[in-house]
């Protein structure tokens, strides 16, 4: 109404930026940078390309600088995730290091409604406002969102980055699980720099036999490792973003934070997040008509990979130490009765049966991390937390948002004061188990 009193007219403006092809050409002679998310994960898995013919690069796990050039770049308002991503490949770009005539960028894209789905729209205007417009952005995705000749999920890279999610959250789960009570101090990252090479290698290869066969050792290795099996400490789940629950940079090495506090960090599986977005296409095409044959595609796609995981599961069943991951069908049915699974939006209704998981398992203490404003994650995070404490009065859940502009002091002491709720619960839960087991008796 404005805009007519004043006889003020919009003009229109292009904000598209015009992408550029990564071809075949490109693949022989161009080292390709891929945003950091995940360290343990992202280590094994820049093997399995290297191994198909990308010379790739992953960005450090800690890296503050990245966050204030992501600010030059990016609008404050947008996903801290985003931000993290473009900071990381402009400051890789900027420092000198590489020929950026013949580098690209690889991100992952999802799609969906959240705005970490506008990654790879970020990071090509950035490059544009930089001046680097020329350097290609490589998009993987399974639904196949954009195609470059240069570019192919092939079975063995399909394979190895499974192979790679996989290893990765085996180490992760053993790792954390046992680095807070060992006798000797640094022998847990010893344990874990000498399976990472390890795995490494075999990724490289893809053979379903060694990898049957490095798990149940590595499993037998880490259930042996000298700790004290006295100590008892806070378990303390960590749920949230994908990219602000892995990315160290993002949470403010959240696991560091917890075992300095005297706490043991629970991080569930990243091979869940993959299965959620496949096991969707169910209700997609129940609700929102989608094809019959994505369906289909997909829970083959369940299958295989619960299939290569089905050995690690059932050798964690039978460890001293460690529990095995539910599949993603139990954990749809966790999260059923509380939310519906048609929120699909960010990490929906994942997040709150990852919740429900880690407290059926006995982790009660939870942090759900978010990006500020992520709202798919204020409903099924945030909101469902007087639901489930309403469920189990052990429940002790804290929501924590991530943003440029946040106090990492705030943080930590929100953090603090969910351990020592943690640390005072300890004790009525051990009352509550030896009631339980007399009763048993």
């Amino acid at each position: 109404e404005e805009r007519r009193s004043k006889n003020i007219k919009a003009r229109e403006a292009n904000t598209s930026v015009e992408r550029v092809i990564f071809t075949k050409e490109m693949r022989k002679n161009h080292t390709m940078l891929m945003p950091q998310m995940s360290p343990i994960h992202f280590d094994i898995a820049k093997e399995a390309f290297k191994a198909c013919g990308y010379n790739l690069e992953v960005m450090p796990a800690i890296d503050r600088e990245c966050i204030d050039i992501g600010l030059k770049y990016v609008n404050n308002d947008a996903c801290y995730p985003a931000l993290i991503v473009v900071g990381q490949i402009l400051k890789a770009l900027q420092s000198g290091k590489y020929d950026t005539d013949n580098v690209s960028v690889l991100i992952s894209q999802t799609g969906g409604g959240c705005r970490a789905s506008n990654y790879i729209g970020f990071v090509r205007r950035a490059l544009k406002k930089a001046g680097l417009e020329n350097i290609p952005v490589v998009s993987v995705s399974v639904q196949g969102l954009e195609k470059n000749p240069g570019f192919k999920i092939s079975a063995k890279l399909g394979l190895g980055i499974i192979q790679s999610a996989l290893y990765g959250d085996l180490l992760m789960r053993m790792l954390y699980r046992v680095r807070p009570y060992e006798l000797e101090k640094g022998s847990a990252n010893a344990l874990y720099q000498k399976w990472n090479e390890i795995c490494k290698k075999a990724v490289t290869r893809c053979r379903f036999g060694e990898y049957k066969k490095n798990i149940a050792k590595m499993i037998e290795e880490f259930d042996n490792l000298p700790i004290d099996e006295t100590l008892v400490k806070p378990r303390v789940g960590v749920v949230g973003e994908i990219l602000v629950k892995f990315h160290p940079t993002a949470n403010n090495d959240i696991v560091g934070l917890l075992e300095s506090e005297g706490a043991e960090a629970v991080v569930p599986d990243l091979l869940n997040f993959f299965t959620y977005g496949m096991y969707n296409s169910t209700f997609k095409e129940i609700y929102f008509g989608a094809k019959h044959s994505s369906t289909i595609l997909s829970n083959i796609a369940i299958k295989a990979v619960e299939g290569y995981r089905r050995p690690m599961s059932e050798l964690l069943k039978k460890s001293k130490r460690f529990d095995p991951p539910a599949d993603i069908a139990e954990l749809g049915e966790m999260a059923k009765d509380i939310v519906s699974l048609c929120n699909q939006t960010g990490e929906g209704w994942f997040l709150t049966a990852e919740l429900v998981e880690l407290i059926r398992s006995g982790v009660y203490n939870n942090i759900c991390t978010q990006p500020f404003a992520c709202l798919p994650n204020h409903v099924t995070g945030k909101g469902i937390i007087k639901e489930l404490k309403r469920q189990n009065k052990f429940s002790n859940i804290v929501a924590v948002d991530y943003d440029p502009g946040a106090s990492e002091v705030n943080q930590i002491n929100r953090i603090k004061l969910m351990l020592s709720v943690a640390e005072k619960n300890l004790h009525y839960i051990k009352a509550e188990e030896e009631k339980a087991a007399a009763a048993r008796a």
